[in-house]
């Protein structure tokens, strides 16, 4: 792997889009560590704001106690304090962030506050029929938790895990009938059309072995 080091030194802020299932989470976080700049998860964020005790890390411990969503004006306060801190100096992937336009407009606003703006939106596209295959095909061990699935890492007897010999179940996110709700709701934000309006939007092919799909992430960063 190339190391930070050897990697052109210029701005880069990234926003990866893609599907649940489409390996975007993973993707990220390699392409953050090739590149030396910071992973920006909304989900790690909120994690960490409540872990350090912070006025705004009370608020978000508070919120989510109570199993309500946090709402963008906090989501967005986290982000703009990302930005200011001096660790985003170099760059950025921006991971689960915009997920909505009026999230991307804010993010516009607070880039520009700062002299910045997005250097581009990639996409990791992955048909909704694989997404589909990836996800309601996984199974779990009721007791010891090791993860399998039907078709890409089943297990020796069905239905059994290997290692204990526990019962393998579905989570109940990973049902058919969730897995489609969650890719309605994706695709009616509409975040691929809204930067791809905006001329900075590269499309690459999600399919294939994982290596392969950050190589043409890499290629598409570097272009």
């Amino acid at each position: 792997m190339t190391s930070p080091s050897s990697a052109t030194a210029r701005d880069r802020l990234i926003v990866l889009l893609g599907t649940p299932g489409a390996g975007k989470g993973t993707q990220a976080k390699r392409l953050a560590e090739r590149y030396g700049i910071p992973h920006l998860s909304t989900g790690d964020m909120l994690r960490e704001a409540r872990a350090k005790g912070s006025e705004l890390g009370k608020k978000v411990a508070t919120i989510m106690d109570s199993g309500h969503l946090v709402s963008d004006d906090i989501v967005s306060a986290l982000i703009d304090e990302r930005l200011g801190d001096g660790s985003t100096a170099r760059g950025a992937v921006f991971d689960g962030y915009p997920r909505t336009a009026t999230q991307a407009d804010s993010l516009s606003g607070m880039l520009a506050r700062h002299g910045r703006k997005i250097d581009r939106a990639i996409l990791v596209d992955v048909p909704d029929a694989e997404v589909e295959r990836r996800i309601v095909g996984r199974r779990i061990c009721k007791s010891c938790q090791t993860p399998y699935h039907i078709e890409f890492k089943p297990p020796k007897v069905a239905g059994v895990c290997d290692l204990d010999q526990g019962e393998l179940i579905q989570r109940p996110d990973d049902s058919v009938e969730k897995v489609r709700t969650r890719l309605g709701a994706y695709h009616a934000e509409r975040m691929v059309e809204y930067y791809d309006a905006k001329g900075i939007l590269t499309r690459v092919d999600g399919l294939g072995a994982f290596d392969q799909v950050f190589s043409r992430l890499v290629a598409a960063v570097d272009a």
